[in-house]
C-alpha cells in the first residue's frame, strides 16, 4: 500500500518546483511566452480595475480598512495569473534561480524577460483601451476616474530612490506569493497562498511595474481627454495633474520600479532561496574530527 502524497510541498520541494518552472518558461517557445504574457498583463490590469472600484466612496470608511479591502480584491489579478499559467514579468524574475544553477544561459534569460515584459505592457494597454472606450472611468459620476487620477498622480511623485525601494518591497511580496503557491495542490490552496501577500503590497502602497503599465497610461488618457463636465462632477482641477505625462511615467516610475522589482523578486527571493535549498544543501560543510 503506497502512502498518500502530502497535501502541500515542503519548502525544499517548492524551491525545486520554482526552478523547474523557470527552466520550462525560458526554454519554451517565445511565442508561447508572449501570448501568456499578454494574458498576464490583462489579468493584472483587471485586478487594478477591481481595486479602483473598491475605492470609489471609500473615504467614508477608515483609511486602513479601505486599503486592505482594495488589496484583497486586487489579488484577483495574480490569482488568475497563477491559476492559468500566465507569464508575469515580476514573477519571471525568479528565473534567476535557473541561471544560478546553470540550467539556462544569460541570453535565454534576458530574451524571456524582454518578451514577457513587452507582452505584459501590451496586455495592460489593451485593458486601458477597453476601460477607457467602454466608459468605465465615468462610473459614479466620474468618481471612478477620479480615483485613477489620484492614485496615478501619487505614483509619479516618488523620488527615484523611493520608487526603486517600493519596487523592491512590492516584488518581495509578489514572488513570495508565487513561491508559496507552488506548495499548493488545489485551486483553493493557490488562491489563499497569493491573496494575503498581494493584499499587503497593495494596501501598503508598494510599486508593481506591470500594474503601473495599466494604471498610469489610463490616468494619462483620462487627463488628456476628460471634458469639462468630468472635472466639474469630480471637483478636481485638471492643472493638478499636469505631471501625468508619458515621459514622467517612463523615467520617474516605470524605470526605477522595474529595477526594484528585479532586485526584490529575482535576488532577494529567488537567489536567497536558491542559496538555502540548492547551493547549501549540495555543498554541506565539512565536519572536522
Amino acid at each position: 500500500m503506497t502512502a498518500e502524497p502530502s497535501s502541500i510541498l515542503t519548502p525544499a520541494q517548492m524551491a525545486r518546483a520554482a526552478e523547474d518552472a523557470a527552466v520550462a518558461k525560458v526554454t519554451g517557445r517565445p511565442m508561447k511566452s508572449f501570448l501568456l504574457g499578454l494574458t498576464a498583463g490583462g489579468y493584472i490590469a483587471l485586478g487594478f480595475v477591481f481595486y479602483v472600484t473598491s475605492q470609489v466612496g471609500a473615504s467614508e470608511i477608515p483609511w486602513g480598512v479601505a486599503k486592505v479591502l482594495g488589496g484583497v480584491v486586487f489579488a484577483t489579478g495574480l490569482a488568475l495569473v497563477v491559476l492559468t499559467g500566465a507569464e508575469l514579468f515580476t514573477s519571471s524574475t525568479l528565473t534567476l534561480t535557473a541561471r544560478a544553477s546553470g540550467r539556462i544561459t544569460w541570453s535565454q534569460l534576458l530574451v524571456n524577460w524582454v518578451v514577457v515584459y513587452v507582452a505584459n505592457f501590451l496586455g495592460a494597454l489593451t485593458m486601458v483601451v477597453l476601460i477607457f472606450f467602454g466608459g468605465t472611468w465615468l462610473n459614479a459620476d466620474g468618481q471612478w476616474g477620479a480615483v485613477v487620477l489620484t492614485v496615478t498622480n501619487i505614483k509619479l511623485h516618488h523620488t527615484f530612490l523611493e520608487a526603486f525601494v517600493l519596487g523592491i518591497l512590492c516584488n518581495l511580496m509578489v514572488c513570495l506569493a508565487v513561491w508559496a503557491a507552488y506548495s499548493g495542490r488545489t485551486t483553493t490552496d493557490k488562491v489563499i497562498a497569493v491573496t494575503m501577500p498581494i493584499a499587503l503590497f497593495v494596501a501598503s502602497g508598494f510599486e508593481h511595474s506591470v500594474a503601473n503599465m495599466f494604471m498610469i497610461p489610463l490616468g494619462i488618457l483620462i487627463k488628456d481627454n476628460a471634458g469639462s463636465e468630468f472635472w466639474s462632477q469630480t471637483g478636481l482641477e485638471a492643472s493638478a495633474f499636469s505631471d501625468l505625462t508619458w515621459s514622467s511615467f517612463y523615467l520617474d516610475n516605470l524605470l526605477p520600479v522595474t529595477l526594484g522589482n528585479i532586485v526584490g523578486g529575482g535576488v532577494m527571493i529567488g537567489i536567497l532561496y536558491w542559496t538555502i535549498f540548492h547551493y547549501l544543501e549540495r555543498s554541506p560543510a565539512k565536519v572536522t574530527r
